[in-house]
C-alpha cells in the first residue's frame, strides 16, 4: 500500500522538546527531512546582524524545501515555533501543492516548566541556538518567554485544527510517544 508523504509541523515554545522529537523521528525513519528552519537560518548571509530578517528569508526558503522533499514521496519533520497563522497555512499549502498531508502538533508546557526548561537546558549547540538563546535573554528573559507562550496560545485559538500534545511532567521518550500516537 503506498503511503502519503507527510508534513509533520512540530510547533511550540522555545526548551520544549521539539529538535529532540525530530532528531529522534528522523533518526528512526530513513528519507525523512528533518527542516529545522533555525538552522536554515544560517545560511542567509548577515543572520547575525538581522537575525529577523534572515530568519523570513529562510522560512520562505523552508517552503519549497518542504515541497520538494514531500514530493519525492519522504516524510519532513519541522520543528519550528510559529505563532502567524499565515506562516503555518504557507506550509500547508505547500504540503497540499506536493499531494502531502500536512499535520501540525503543537508541544506545550505551563509558563513555569517552559521557562526551568529553557534556563536549565543546554547552551546551544549550534552558533544558531546560541544566538536565539541570546535574544531570549535580551527580550528580557523570563518575561520574553511568557510573551511567547502567550503569542502561541493565541495562535492556537485560531488554528482549532492543531493537535496538542503536554510535555508537563514528560520526559523526551514519553513526549515522543504521545506524539506519535497524535499523529
Amino acid at each position: 500500500m503506498l503511503q502519503v508523504a507527510r508534513l509533520i509541523h512540530v510547533n511550540g515554545p522555545s526548551g520544549v522538546g521539539k529538535s529532540t522529537f525530530a532528531r529522534v523521528y528522523v533518526d528512526r525513519h530513513p528519507g525523512v527531512l528533518d527542516l529545522d528552519i533555525d538552522q536554515v537560518v544560517h545560511l542567509v548571509g548577515g543572520w547575525r546582524d538581522d537575525f529577523w530578517k534572515a530568519f523570513e528569508a529562510a522560512l520562505s526558503l523552508a517552503v519549497s524545501m518542504a515541497e520538494a522533499h514531500l514530493r519525492t514521496g519522504h516524510d519532513v519533520v519541522m520543528p519550528q515555533m510559529l505563532t502567524k497563522v499565515e506562516e503555518a497555512e504557507d506550509f500547508q499549502a505547500a504540503a497540499d501543492r506536493a499531494g502531502a498531508e500536512y499535520h501540525e502538533i503543537v508541544l506545550m508546557a505551563g509558563k513555569e516548566q517552559m521557562i526551568d526548561r529553557f534556563a536549565s537546558r543546554a547552551a546551544g549547540a549550534s552558533d544558531v541556538h546560541r544566538h536565539i538563546d541570546d535574544i531570549v535573554v535580551r527580550g528580557g528573559g523570563p518575561v520574553f518567554l511568557e510573551r511567547i507562550h502567550d503569542q502561541l496560545s493565541a495562535y492556537l485559538d485560531a488554528r482549532p485544527e492543531c493537535v496538542v500534545v503536554r510535555t508537563d511532567g514528560r520526559d523526551p521518550a514519553q513526549t515522543y510517544d504521545a506524539v506519535l500516537a497524535a499523529l
